[in-house]
């Protein structure tokens, strides 16, 4: 098979867009994005609510990329527990790193607009400390790269990027795309979003830092309230038709059969959003009448918030970390284990730290309805599949 080629002298594509055919989907797509705003609008606490949803939209968008760690076992690693082997321990290393350079992103657009520059410190972030992190982290590339079966020449490829010599103008091209004024945000993010793939600037992590620029643009074009639109899942789900949408830009100049795939997936992804956001802080006001009945303490809404934000952690970090007295912190332990609201996933013994979860915020964040009886440990399965190059 023939190589797809980066589509040189054809971007931006303002000429080659069929706006009549996009117009069916451009208004539910808006809809839904603006009824998941609204929902971001009024959330009084976003980051307690919406960190276990950040932490599945790093897993899904990892995963696409052939990583096997689920969201429990992330979590669980984080409050101490060993992985079940190397290679899962690596996988959840790169999770960690996503999330980790979301939030550099984040922190970084608060005074620079998005950018190439920003673009490269998040990708120093994604690749620090694993698998890649000798392909020049924070650089673009100097050589050429290509995607195809492992091990495959460039003659085998199934896509091969803009070469090195021409990528810095190339991204200065795309830079400007990002901050010109286009007909429709929805559809300027679809293009971003692909244009960067197709670009492939970095020696690896690009299809990770390509799926976080989208909540990135919509945040800093006003669409959302904040970068938190988890389009990952979607994506995921229809891995093909996602891998083939971008490939078809570069071989066909299809950019609206791209943008076609894209709006269907963002009001998908903002109706599942809205959906588990509604859900966290259902769950969050449930759990705001039960804790404080449990616990009788002042600090009671102290401990929820700290729980509520690492549903699963080490009883030595909660004493550390959450603003209570640690006598009482570890009253509060014995009372929520009691009271069903964690679950011990591994006792406490001598100097090795108990690990507990909130199993229903992982139910609400995975989908699942909260239960009065937790699960006997977090997780879901996924199938196992080869890593591969990210597109």
């Amino acid at each position: 098979m023939t190589p797809v080629h980066y589509h040189a002298g054809r971007f931006p594509p303002d000429d080659r867009i069929d706006w009549p055919a996009l117009v069916p989907l451009l208004e539910p797509a808006a809809t839904a994005i603006g009824r998941y705003d609204g929902m971001l609008t009024a959330i009084p606490n976003p980051d307690v609510l919406l960190a276990p949803l950040a932490t599945r939209e790093a897993v899904l968008s990892s995963r696409i990329e052939g990583t096997q760690a689920t969201m429990g076992e992330v979590l669980e690693f984080e409050a101490g527990q060993e992985a079940p082997s190397p290679e899962r321990r690596d996988d959840i290393r790169e999770v960690l790193n996503y999330r980790a350079a979301m939030r550099r992103a984040e922190e970084t657009l608060r005074t620079l607009p998005l950018s190439g520059k920003v673009v490269r410190e998040a990708h120093g972030v994604l690749m620090s400390g694993v698998r890649g992190e000798g392909k020049a982290p924070g650089d673009y590339r100097r050589v050429p790269n290509w995607i195809g079966p492992p091990g495959c020449g460039m003659d085998e490829a199934r896509y091969v990027p803009i070469g090195a010599d021409e990528l810095d103008g190339a991204m200065s091209v795309w830079e400007r795309y990002i901050h010109g004024d286009k007909p429709n945000l929805l559809v300027q993010t679809a293009i971003v979003h692909a244009e960067f793939e197709a670009l492939h600037p970095f020696l690896d992590g690009n299809g990770r830092l390509g799926r976080m620029l989208v909540p990135l643009f919509l945040w800093q074009r006003g669409l959302i309230a904040q970068p938190v639109f988890y389009i990952s899942a979607y994506f995921e789900a229809h891995r093909d038709a996602y891998y083939d949408g971008l490939l078809a830009v570069s071989r066909d100049g299809d950019w609206t059969g791209w943008c076609r795939f894209f709006l269907e997936a963002a009001r998908a992804q903002a109706e599942d959003n809205l959906d588990r956001t509604q859900g966290m802080l259902n769950l969050y006001e449930d759990m705001k009448q039960r804790v404080p009945e449990l616990l009788r303490s002042r600090h009671a809404i102290l401990a929820l918030d700290w729980i509520f934000q690492n549903p699963i952690f080490g009883g030595a970090a909660f004493v550390a970390g959450a603003g209570i007295p640690a006598a009482t912190a570890r009253r509060f332990l014995s009372a929520l284990s009691e009271g069903g609201i964690l679950h011990v996933i591994r006792a406490g013994r001598g100097r090795r730290t108990g690990i507990y979860t909130v199993p229903n915020v992982l139910r609400v964040a995975e989908g699942l309805g909260p239960s009065r009886s937790p699960p006997a440990a977090p997780g879901v399965a996924c199938r196992p599949q080869s890593r591969k190059n990210e597109r």
